[in-house]
């Protein structure tokens, strides 16, 4: 009977990759017949010199490699303070206090009940003069806002699935409020709560392409620009979308090494 279920899980894997190759090879076929009736030029052969070059120098990075830099730059600063955040506001949540809890239900009604693009502009357009913030900042702080209040649910979902006999354990010992989320809630939830922390760093990147709007050269941004130049459209905005599918296939395989890591760390412990 294994050997039956190894086969059958084989024989499974193999059929969900004929599939999946059926699936691009269509999709690529009704690409290239869409662009041959547009009457379109492939001139992949211009698109090198936007993602590195050479001159006397040495080689130096292009205009899509310098938008992935500065994508890169504005996911990393969102991600730090998204989970920031998030974290402070699930604490206000739960914290018993009317008057904290009132104010994080404020900014989580707001940021998750309006669109990212308003808010970005709310954030440069407005706020940005008052504080002497640029656009750069004023990216950052908007994802930030936006993917705080998001992850701020992930983290009291994560908070309050710890069992309440270990709170009763940790007061029991004299421990702090501080002592308590430190070295007993907040380790346990962690590691419950990693994966879908990470999905949500997945829709930070694919966020991340709306900064492009106030004029923050990211990857999108370069690739409005060489197109508005080379009417490269279907090279740049292919390779574009590769660049983004990347990086989120990345963090993704990193979400199901921990999900696998995780599973089996379990599994050990029960046994």
């Amino acid at each position: 009977m294994p050997l039956n279920r190894y086969l059958k899980s084989k024989l499974r894997d193999r059929l969900d990759v004929l599939a999946f190759a059926l699936l691009l090879a269509g999709i690529a076929w009704l690409v290239s017949l869409g662009v041959e009736q547009a009457g379109y030029y492939w001139q992949w052969y211009r698109l090198p010199r936007f993602l590195f070059f050479t001159d006397e120098s040495g080689l130096h990075a292009g205009l899509l490699l310098q938008g992935l830099w500065v994508t890169l730059q504005v996911t990393g600063l969102s991600f730090v303070l998204a989970f920031t955040i998030g974290l402070l506001t699930a604490l206000c949540r739960i914290s018993g206090s009317p008057v904290t809890s009132f104010f994080a239900r404020i900014y989580l009604e707001s940021i998750r009940n309006t669109p990212l693009l308003i808010q970005i502009f709310f954030i440069y357009f407005v706020l940005g003069p008052v504080i002497n913030l640029e656009s750069f900042g004023s990216a950052v702080l908007a994802l930030s806002l936006f993917e705080g209040a998001y992850a701020s649910e992930i983290f009291r979902a994560g908070i309050e699935s710890v069992d309440k006999s270990q709170w009763e354990a940790a007061r029991s010992l004299g421990g702090t409020c501080w002592f308590t989320y430190r070295e007993v809630i907040l380790p346990q939830a962690l590691m419950r709560i990693t994966p879908p922390l990470v999905s949500q760093g997945v829709s930070l990147i694919k966020d991340s392409a709306l900064v492009s709007t106030i004029a923050v050269y990211d990857l999108s941004m370069q690739g409005i620009a060489i197109v508005s130049d080379t009417f490269l459209s279907y090279e740049v905005w292919f390779t574009v979308a590769a660049v983004y599918l990347v990086m989120n296939l990345t963090l993704s395989g990193f979400v199901r090494l921990l999900e696998n890591k995780m599973s089996n760390g379990t599994m050990s412990y029960q046994q």
